[in-house]
């Protein structure tokens, strides 16, 4: 069954720092492109971060550049959010991609609240 498990999410303090983790389960995962993406409250969902396959390409908003760094373990499954210098604005759930060229999964989400 295919599956990806997003944890990490909490509360945290501005200018704190988070590390969310997404594990899949159930298909190829070092054949697909990872992506994160969040949706505030009352707002769209939106892109954050992506990386490629192999690890050797990544992208990001502009609202998380130089803030978030996105990694993946192949050997593990896994993907992760770094989250640092973090910012009320950067409250919302955040959900785990997959996406290859025939298909794409999402994770159920984590909620992040960045509050004092």
């Amino acid at each position: 069954q295919v599956q990806l498990v997003e944890s990490g999410g909490g509360l945290v303090q501005p200018g704190g720092s988070l590390r969310l983790s997404c594990v899949a389960f159930g298909f190829t995962f070092s054949s697909y492109t990872m992506r994160w993406y969040r949706q505030a409250p009352g707002k769209e969902r939106e892109w954050v971060a992506t990386i490629s396959s192999t690890g050797g390409i990544t992208n990001y908003a502009d609202s998380t550049k130089g803030r978030f760094t996105i990694s993946r373990d192949n050997a593990k499954n896994t993907v992760h959010l770094q989250m640092n210098s973090m910012k009320p604005e950067d409250t919302a759930v955040y959900y785990c991609n997959a996406i290859s060229r025939w298909e794409t999964y999402w994770g159920q989400g984590t909620r992040v609240t960045v509050s004092s």
